[in-house]
């Protein structure tokens, strides 16, 4: 127990002084010659302690190639990774014990095994003791519903309770750093709604930080704190979610009305496309950003009694935002 509070100290000293995730310059091509393939391009990126980061990119830009070099599980080919100052090549053994993985398709888990085997299995991988791993094992399973079949082969689970099990069995050493490849792929709707309970609490509550790549774009725009797009093997926007999408936002305005959309004098409003918003309100689209128009809508709503509830710029989704990037626009 001495030698593991001695590495949870010394864990705690790095997370306080160094990036949760370095990337300097890490590429990885594949093939030689005429027939290399650069899958990653000289990507540098640093991740701060506590941040979710959403790594986001279309089908083969090079999302799960940079996470398994995160994961230590794929060289890169030039570069190096650094996890809380840990050298994932030269430092290998130090640097996979600050990290837990979620993979694509539940490839951290083995389906012969029980629900618990897995646990103690990747807990024994990580160097800790059965006698460390079975209290946060059992809180863990207890936690995702899992307790009554910790039992049972998790070849014989639905495909939502393997993907708790994988996430269980990325969280059992208590990793600073945990990478999540796609963790919703495939699960049903309250499956999908409680991993992403777990990310949200797993970073603002314990801290972790949190790389999450995904499909799903609604879930890495509410989760994520910043959003980074690889695009062929490169990083082509790298901001805090709320600037990026700042960035793409519209010049016009929005004004919502606290009352359902068929309570609104619509001919009041001239040719302005009014729209249902919520039960409760109602949102008015100005076509442009003349300040003109929106004190003349502002206006009226007060001369018709109508309670203001915001005044925005329209904001375009992250999903929005992704197709713009991509496309290179």
């Amino acid at each position: 127990m001495l030698e593991a509070h001695q590495a949870k100290e010394g864990r705690a000293s790095r997370v306080q002084t160094a990036p949760a995730i370095e990337l300097r310059s890490l590429s990885k091509t594949y093939g030689r010659g005429s027939r290399a393939f650069p899958a990653v391009r000289s990507l540098s990126v640093s991740v701060a302690p506590g941040e979710v980061f959403g790594f986001l990119g279309p089908n083969g830009a090079g999302k799960t190639t940079t996470i398994k070099m995160l994961a230590a599980l794929l060289l890169p080919t030039s570069g190096s990774v650094h996890i809380y100052g840990y050298d994932v090549q030269r430092q290998r053994s130090r640097a996979v014990q600050q990290i837990g993985a979620v993979l694509e398709g539940s490839r951290n888990i083995y389906w012969s095994l029980t629900a618990v085997q897995n646990l103690i299995y990747f807990g024994r991988l990580k160097g800790l003791r059965t006698a460390e791993i079975k209290p946060r094992g059992e809180w863990l399973l207890q936690e995702l519903g899992l307790w009554d079949r910790r039992n049972q082969q998790v070849g014989g689970f639905s495909r939502g309770m393997q993907q708790k099990v994988a996430i269980a069995a990325a969280l059992v050493t208590d990793p600073p750093v945990l990478l999540l490849d796609e963790p919703t792929i495939g699960l049903d709707v309250e499956a999908a709604r409680t991993v992403k309970q777990w990310v949200h609490r797993l970073a603002k509550e314990e801290g972790k930080t949190i790389v999450l790549t995904t499909h799903q774009l609604a879930m890495a725009e509410e989760l994520s704190d910043r959003v980074a797009v690889i695009k062929d093997g490169e990083i082509v926007a790298d901001l805090p979610t709320g600037d990026l999408l700042d960035h793409y936002a519209e010049n016009r305005f929005e004004v919502r009305i606290g009352v359902p959309a068929d309570v609104v004098p619509a001919e009041s409003f001239g040719n302005l496309q009014i729209e249902a918003f919520a039960p409760e309100q109602t949102s008015i689209l100005l076509p442009s950003e003349d300040q003109h128009v929106l004190y003349t809508v502002l206006a009226t709503a007060r001369e018709k009694s109508l309670p203001i509830v915001a005044v925005n710029r329209i904001r375009p989704s992250l999903e929005e935002v992704f197709v713009e990037i991509v496309r290179g626009k």
